[in-house]
């Protein structure tokens, strides 16, 4: 992450992303994935580390382990702290209970911090690029949270675009981690351009990516981005899929110029 001396180690991803065996009674915690790190970048990631922990375990469409691991470590972090956790995980929330069988299933439905979200999956994208590519990742990195809906169903649209075109791309490559019921990775190999990408998943239904754009590379020209910026929709194609793409800010500029009776 920088040019100053590694002094230590750091998990990546972080080690409590990964249940304990008294939780689970399974050992997920044995090679882990640890690259060299400075004092600075080790030590003040650990909130950082605690939020990730807190606001992706218990989400839905994970595995069975991913919920274990709400239900027993997370939890008693979150009550250790007296929810100030959930607070920092979730800008704004709702609570709901699920009954079963006379049992009640809390339910959290809000909106997480997503700057914070892209700034730790930054991280781990830098170091395992450093663990697998051997080298430290100079340039810029992209983040898509493959994962969380968004309620603009064309940025929606255009977010599965990519997910597709990502699935296309990722077909049949290797898929690297020791315990990757936790945790595996994928990274392609560079495009025309140099740009090249990493695919993380965790807890078996969380997706994330990370683009690499070397800083000895120059941005490539996108004209389909280009045409999204002024077109009032562009319309994707991906096999027999369509994926429509409104320009919201067009079309909102363009319905306070039409006529009352429009």
């Amino acid at each position: 992450m920088c040019d100053r001396n590694a002094i230590s180690y750091e998990h990546v991803p972080p080690k409590n992303l990964f249940p304990e065996q008294k939780d689970v009674e399974e050992d997920y915690r044995k090679d882990l994935i640890t690259v060299p790190s400075c004092e600075i970048h080790n030590s003040s990631k650990s909130d950082d580390d605690e939020f990730l922990m807190v606001s992706i375990a218990g989400i839905f469409g994970n595995n069975s382990i991913g919920y274990l691991h709400k239900f027993t470590k997370v939890n008693r972090a979150i009550k250790r702290t007296s929810n100030r956790l959930l607070d920092k995980a979730f800008k704004k929330r709702n609570h709901y209970y699920l009954e079963r069988d006379n049992k009640f299933l809390e339910i959290i439905w809000g909106t997480p911090d997503h700057k914070r979200l892209i700034n730790c999956f930054e991280h781990i994208a830098y170091g395992l690029h450093c663990h697998h590519l051997k080298k430290r990742f100079k340039g810029e990195v992209k983040i898509l949270l493959g994962y969380l809906h968004n309620e603009d169903e064309s940025n929606h649209a255009f977010v599965q675009f990519l997910k597709d075109r990502a699935a296309i791309d990722l077909k049949d490559l290797p898929i690297y981690g020791a315990n990757q019921d936790i945790f595996y990775y994928q990274f392609t190999a560079p495009d025309e351009h140099g740009i090249y990408m990493v695919h993380m998943r965790f807890y078996g239904g969380i997706d994330i990516y990370a683009s690499f754009l070397p800083e000895d590379k120059p941005k490539p020209f996108n004209l389909a981005i280009e045409l999204m910026k002024v077109c009032d929709e562009t319309i994707f194609t991906l096999g027999d899929k369509e994926y429509r793409v409104i320009n919201a800010n067009k079309s909102e500029k363009l319905l306070r110029n039409l006529p009352e009776d429009s």
